[in-house]
């Protein structure tokens, strides 16, 4: 009998349960009144046709569609509520740094004018000074513009790192990204840090203020020279090993450091951020191979440097590892205001329905902040001997197939003696034709089917039988850059509706899809998320037929009738 104790603990507030089923039964009888006397009014007006003109008729049958729409979602809605759960982790009780496995963190970005370079550079620095063993650590920077200056910032990087992440670890800094440390977002330092510690702070604020200045040195240099890629023209893969899994001058071990720019070309469909994430898949099985993966965006910083050992202390649980995929942490923004009216910090998802989806068979896939089991990417298709079945699933790179194989672990590459041959191989990986007649983007990878490749590819993995985890600590693991342009909103709001409707209204609508092969309650919860775009609907009815009906004395609503007694 192991008496090891546990790795995390799961809590049931049952009183919650009570009042959000009461509820929603309560909530369901007054929608079914509310129905039922739109349905009674419609048929008896059909039947008395005269009170009522054709267009009168017509607008009470918009509202009564839209009133019925809104209840369908609000009933999909109360799934998230039915069992939601929290959990506490223990990271202390972990193996030792030498037994825990090895991750890999992806991190993507495109264009340095949107995405500008000293913050992609915060997000690799805070993953490299990640609280895990350097040695099982790896860190890829997927350049999908194929820019200089993204080139320029992680070799600039890689030298601030030097001093960066001895310091973090030294004086266990809280804020592992420079920029919120320096500042002074939090008090990370309190008053118990002697002179020597003040002394040292002073010196890295100063190489970062270098590092800062040196990457808009080549932004203006590189403002007038000609950028890789080119509107039309694309450009070629290129796989660069900026820092190995070396110690430096003190003895201090560093994570490996890999830049990643995979080849694009206007004829090969490129699949936006779910083809960057699957090339990354495949060129890090030919350099680290690890068994999880963290996936960031660009401007999501590491604000927790415990991250990694929370979420392993579900990977390596094991009741649990063999079934579980990933584990999902909430998205929260440093540059939201305090009172965030608009609910741009997402509380009502990351707060109320991940916890939900929890309590049933795991949260959804967000987009960013989740270590996934690379295993469960790439599905069936690894099972059994086969080669040539391997090949025809994921391509025909005899050393990628090789990397199936739990058990394989690449030849070193260095910055030195790399291997040209393994570096051609990951060339070969990264190429806009190495995709084509494979299984990637359809059965193995980040599935291309919808724009929202998160939703789609979580989905998917679900209905495979896979589970997932919510984990939500007191200290945000990760802080991002919520979006403030009203243009970028619009812009993100129209790729999350198109990609939530992709899948809506295609044979892959969870309602239907999901029949058989995940829970009713979970099903319901993945089609409210896939139906939240038709909500315009209803609103747009509701902002402009009850005005109307207003103004020409029309009744909209049950009359209220007064009895008087005498």
């Amino acid at each position: 009998m192991d008496n090891s104790p546990p790795l995390h603990l799961c809590h049931i507030n049952r009183l919650s349960w009570f009042i959000n089923r009461l509820h929603t039964v309560l909530h369901s009888a007054a929608l079914t009144a509310l129905i039922y006397y739109r349905a009674f009014f419609l048929v008896n007006q059909m039947k008395t046709y005269s009170k009522l003109s054709t267009v009168a008729i017509l607008a009470w049958f918009l509202v009564f569609c839209s009133e019925l729409l809104l209840s369908i979602i609000w009933l999909l809605d109360q799934a998230f509520r039915w069992r939601p759960i929290t959990r506490t982790v223990f990271p202390e009780y972990l193996p030792k740094d030498l037994e825990l496995p090895a991750i890999d963190v992806f991190i993507c970005t495109v264009d340095p004018k949107k995405e500008p370079t000293v913050e992609v550079m915060n997000t690799v620095l805070s993953a490299m000074a990640l609280d895990y063993p350097p040695e099982s650590l790896n860190v890829y920077l997927s350049d999908d513009g194929g820019s200089s200056l993204t080139l320029s910032g992680i070799r600039e990087a890689r030298a601030f790192a030097g001093a960066w992440v001895p310091f973090c670890r030294k004086y266990n800094v809280k804020t592992r990204y420079p920029e919120g440390y320096f500042s002074s977002r939090e008090d990370d330092d309190g008053d118990i840090r002697g002179t020597d510690f003040r002394d040292e702070r002073q010196k890295v604020q100063e190489k970062y203020e270098e590092f800062k200045e040196r990457v808009a040195a080549a932004a203006e240099n590189g403002s007038t020279e000609e950028p890789r890629t080119t509107r039309g023209r694309g450009h070629p893969p290129s796989v660069e090993v900026i820092r190995e899994n070396t110690m430096l001058k003190d003895q201090i071990l560093m994570p490996r450091l890999v830049y990643v720019s995979r080849e694009k070309r206007p004829s090969h469909p490129h699949h936006f951020k779910a083809g960057a994430l699957n090339v990354l898949l495949r060129v890090s099985s030919m350099i680290s191979n690890s068994p999880y993966i963290l996936v960031l965006d660009c401007d999501m910083h590491c604000n927790d440097s415990m991250s990694a050992r929370q979420a392993m202390c579900f990977h390596l649980d094991p009741k649990l590892s063999s079934s579980l995929a990933f584990v999902q942490f909430p998205q929260k923004f440093h540059n939201i205001s305090k009172n965030d009216i608009y609910d741009s910090q997402h509380r009502s998802v990351f707060t109320i329905q991940w916890q939900g989806t929890d309590g049933i068979m795991g949260p959804i896939l967000s987009g960013t902040g989740f270590y996934i089991k690379r295993r469960s990417l790439y599905g069936n298709s690894v099972k059994g001997p086969d080669l040539v079945e391997h090949k025809e699933s994921f391509g025909s790179s005899k050393e990628f197939v090789q990397s199936l194989d739990g058990k394989y672990r690449p030849n070193e590459i260095d910055e030195k003696t790399a291997s040209k041959a393994m570096l051609q191989e990951t060339h070969f990986l990264a190429s806009s034709s190495y995709e084509q007649h494979t299984g990637w983007g359809e059965k193995v990878g980040f599935l291309y089917y919808s724009v929202a490749e998160d939703y789609f590819t979580g989905f998917n993995l679900h209905c495979k039988g896979w589970k997932s985890v919510y984990c939500d600590p007191p200290r945000p693991a990760f802080l991002g850059s919520g979006t403030t342009i009203l243009n970028d909103l619009f812009i993100q709001g129209t790729r999350w509706s198109s990609g939530l409707l992709e899948v809506t209204f295609s044979k892959f609508c969870p309602i239907i899809y999901g029949f058989h092969k995940i829970s009713l309650l979970q099903s319901m919860c993945y089609t409210e998320l896939a139906t939240w775009p038709l909500y315009f609907v209803p609103i747009w009815c509701f902002a402009t037929i009850p005005q109307l009906f207003l103004l020409n004395g029309i009744p909209l609503y049950p009359e209220v009738c007064l009895y008087t007694h005498i």
